[in-house]
């Protein structure tokens, strides 16, 4: 693996130098960071990096290796990987490959040996930006011309590329690692609600969670409308995570705004951009974004804070929701909205990922509330 020479350059003119590791080949995409310790098979496997190039801030990255369990999704979407240190001797009882291994298996192109603390303090000083990474075009002029002439991820649908292409029942439950000592598993039970959840790029750890917490799943496309949504007869409706800007997504918006007083709704990420724009709110871009497992949050409702999993780019502007919407939670870090609930009608969303375990569960009550939702007992009186 060592000598074989990799380019990154970003938008703003700066090129970084280092080692490939995964595929060969060129890429381009947003270059954004993740601030995780831990997690990175859950990233390279989240929908929602579609259209980016992930860098971890963390210097080694790869020590446990990949395994069969903790995938997010069918396959790999983001464009690139990004690591100080890749570890080339994983350790791990589950372990079935390598990180290097995983990625030219998948056809992802990876980058090691740069000073990812520079990039990051570009990123965070001048905004997430587009980027090109190569380890066949290795000349800066010709990669910063590429870099120029790519597409952004304002205005584009990406939800179209990483979404399911039809129906499904789910039948998977979270693995005993990943269930709370105190949850108690509906799994079993067949009489639960049924909830039918909007794939956008949905982890399939949410879906986990929903089965858990003894609901009926069907997975539907993004493109669903609320008439064929309402035909399964959902006792819920749930809308995923996905990629990208949410504003294009005319569809989905009208969607949810067909289901809203019909159907109790329950929104994360995406899912709460969109709940939030079907509620007449608008959404803008943020800087360089929430990617990380430390993000501490304020629950207003209750005085909390939850130590949550994110990873979005976009939010919803908090000045253009009307009256009847009341923001619920806030990122203590720059007081975006962090999570929404509708005062008439049986709706609330959050931006961040209860199911990502990263309190490791303070926030997987909203899963209950979901659920007494559903039996009819609403959020608002919590």
């Amino acid at each position: 693996m060592a000598g074989r020479p990799a380019k990154l350059a970003l938008a703003n003119g700066m090129v970084f130098t280092g080692q490939a590791f995964g595929a060969e080949g060129e890429v381009h995409g947003e270059v954004v960071f993740n601030t995780s310790m831990t997690g990175y098979q859950e990233i390279l496997t989240d929908p929602s990096y579609n259209g980016q190039i992930v860098t971890m801030t963390y210097p080694l990255i790869g020590n446990y290796g990949i395994n069969a369990e903790d995938v997010e999704s069918r396959g790999l979407f983001l464009r690139g990987f990004i690591v100080k240190e890749l570890c080339e001797f994983p350790s791990n009882y589950r372990s079935t490959e390598s990180l290097d291994a995983y990625l030219k298996r998948n056809n992802i192109v990876g980058l090691q040996g740069i000073d990812t603390r520079s990039l990051v303090r570009q990123i965070r000083t001048q905004g997430a930006m587009k980027g090109v990474l190569s380890t066949v075009d290795l000349d800066d002029a010709s990669l910063l011309k590429k870099v120029q002439e790519a597409p952004g991820l304002v205005g584009r649908d990406l939800v179209q590329e990483v979404m399911p292409t039809g129906n499904c029942d789910w039948n998977m439950s979270l693995s005993d690692l990943g269930r709370p000592a105190d949850f108690v598993s509906g799994v079993d039970r067949t009489d639960g609600p049924h909830v039918v959840a909007i794939d956008y790029g949905m982890k399939w750890n949410i879906s986990r969670y929903l089965r858990d917490v003894g609901c009926r799943v069907t997975v539907v496309p993004g493109t669903a409308s609320a008439d064929e949504i309402l035909t399964l007869n959902p006792d819920g409706v749930f809308l995923s995570n996905g990629p990208g800007d949410p504003e294009p997504l005319t569809y989905a918006i009208e969607t949810i705004r067909g289901l809203l007083g019909k159907k109790p709704i329950f929104g994360i990420c995406l899912g709460l951009q969109l709940l939030g724009l079907a509620f007449g709110g608008t959404t803008y871009k943020l800087r360089f974004g929430h990617r990380g497992a430390n993000q501490p949050v304020l629950d207003k409702r209750t005085g909390k804070v939850e130590i949550t999993s994110q990873n979005h780019g976009f939010a919803v502007d908090a000045a253009t929701l009307p009256d009847d919407v009341e923001v619920t939670h806030l990122n203590l870090n720059d007081q975006t909205i962090e999570g929404i609930r509708h005062k008439v009608y049986p709706a609330f969303g959050v931006q961040y990922h209860p199911e990502a375990a990263a309190g490791p569960h303070d926030s997987h009550y909203l899963f209950s509330e979901f659920l007494q939702m559903m039996q009819g007992v609403s959020v608002n009186d919590q």
